[in-house]
Order: C-alpha cells, then structure tokens, then sequence
C-alpha cells in the first residue's frame, strides 16, 4: 500500500465502479452495512453500457478506472459491475492484489451463494447483460451446487432505463414482460438479477414474476464480502474516526449522474466530480485473452 501507516490506510476509502448508476445499489449496501467507512465511488457514464462491448474493451476500461482509484489512495477495490467482474477479476487481482497489496471483490459469487441458498427446487433463473450471459461466469459459479440448473436471459435494455431514471410505467412493464417470459416459462422460482442496474427495476420485475419467485441481488452480499475482507486484513476503520467523506465521480455528464445518484443514494451525495477516463484510455499491460473463470469474491490470491 506505500510508505503509509497503518491508520492512514485504515482511514483511506473503499475505491468501487460501475459502467454507470447500478453500482449505487452496491454503494448503498456498502454504505449502510459499514457506515464508517467511506466510499469512493467512479460512474463510467461515458461509456456505459459495458454489455454489448467486447471483452478486451471491458477489460481495458475497467482497469483504466481501476488504476484511477488505486491512484486515488484507496484500500479496497469492489467491481460493482457484473460484467467488468466476469471480464477483469483475474486481472484486477494480479494487477492490485498481488502487485499492490489491495484486495479486490465482486459481485457474481455473492449473488450465485445467496441463489443457491435460496432456492428451493433447484430452478434458477439469471437475467443479465449479454456480456455477463456469454462469460458463463454465473454458470461456473454455480456449477458446484448440485441440482441447480441456471437459465439465463440477456436484458440489455433495463441497462439504458435504468440510466434514463425510468424505473416503472408502461415501457419498463412492456419491455420487462417481453424479457421475462423464457425464464418464467423455466418455472424457476429464484431469479438473479445478475446486473447491478437491475434492482432499480425490482418493483416490474418482481410483478412479473410473481410473488412465489424470490429476486436475488449481489449488494448484501457483496457488502458482506467487503467487510469480511476488511476486518480479515484489519484495514476497518478505528471506531472513533471522522465521520466518513463519500465521493462520487462519473466519466460523463456530472451533472446529470448527480440527479440519479441523489435519487438513489440520498444526502450522502454530494458534489459530483468528473473523471477523466475514456475510450481512449490507455491499454493494460499484458491482459489476457479470453475472460479467466471468476474466483471466489473471498478468496485470497497467492
């Protein structure tokens, strides 16, 4: 972590990113489950959504913000985004784990062991973007449960609505009806929302799938994960710090981030600042080709 002392380290804030709004859901888990410490949070609204996007574009943008964040002085990184998790996890860990000594966690196994926790006839559904779909990454998540099978349908566009801030009415309820028909058709009776995005629609898609099916989201766990992580590396910060300083940062339009964030996560938004990271921001050393399966979100790297 540098020539910093432990206390410094402590007090630094947990670094998180999205492609845009979907990580306040993660945000607001962290925030509420650990409310000492502080969150330094990065919107890539600028280029947002990260599902249709090839992998190596995922990967590139995704360390990109990573690199700012660490640079930024923080102490944990938290992909808050399904599809970066399942396109950059190897990476990020070889990258800041074992080269920088900060830990990294994401969010696909929290939401695959609360899924297969709660399921009870071992059907479970996964609606995600098609990024996330073809990384298999949930599949292989859950491939060592027996007698869970997953369905998974690619819903691209709750991504866009989400980030219009158009979470109900009549065009979320048409297009949540159109996307979750092959999985209702399943008879899963557990659903993933396998984008963080996602559960600013919870209300439409819980009606749609009925009151017998039980939604999964990876913000609780996840946040458990981080304090988990935290406390197992005695980097919590002291009981009698400062009361904690978020700050919120978008690739894009600050303002209009500002609204969203507000809407979502409240008085603990403040002023949103703009980062400068983009498409052309410069490429990771030596990535790998194709998408490493996704390691445990509490695994300690060697």
């Amino acid at each position: 972590m540098g020539p910093h002392s432990l206390g410094a380290v402590n007090d630094a804030a947990i670094g998180m990113f999205d492609s845009g709004v979907g990580g306040l859901t993660v945000a607001r888990a962290v925030i509420d489950q650990l409310p000492g410490e502080q969150v330094l949070y990065i919107g890539d609204t600028a280029n947002t959504p990260y599902g249709p996007r090839p992998v190596q574009e995922v990967r590139r943008l995704a360390l990109s913000i990573m690199d700012e964040l660490v640079d930024s002085g923080v102490k944990m990184l938290v992909i808050a985004c399904n599809t970066a998790s399942a396109a950059v996890l190897h990476d990020a860990r070889s990258r800041y784990t074992r080269g920088k000594g900060v830990p990294v966690v994401e969010v696909i196994h929290p939401a695959a062991r609360a899924a297969a926790r709660v399921t009870r006839n071992g059907r479970v559904g996964l609606i995600a973007t098609q990024g996330t779909v073809d990384s298999n990454a949930y599949a292989d998540a859950l491939a060592a449960v027996p007698g869970v099978h997953l369905f998974s349908q690619a819903c691209p566009r709750f991504v866009e609505l989400a980030e219009r801030g158009i979470t109900t009415g009549p065009e979320v309820m048409t297009t949540a009806e159109e996307y979750l028909a092959p999985v209702k058709r399943a008879g899963v009776d557990t659903l993933i929302l396998g984008c963080t995005h996602y559960p600013l629609l919870a209300g439409p898609i819980s009606y749609v799938m009925g009151e017998d099916v039980t939604l999964v989201t990876s913000s609780q766990e996840t946040a458990k994960d981080v304090y988990r992580e935290l406390a197992r590396r005695n980097l919590l910060r002291a009981p009698d710090a400062p009361a904690p300083r978020h700050e919120f940062r978008a690739t894009g339009d600050p303002a209009s981030f500002s609204v969203l964030a507000r809407r979502f996560l409240g008085p603990e938004v403040g002023r949103v600042h703009h980062a400068e990271i983009g498409p052309d921001a410069p490429s990771p050393d030596a990535p790998s080709p194709d998408p490493a399966p996704v390691p445990n979100s509490s695994e300690d790297p060697a």
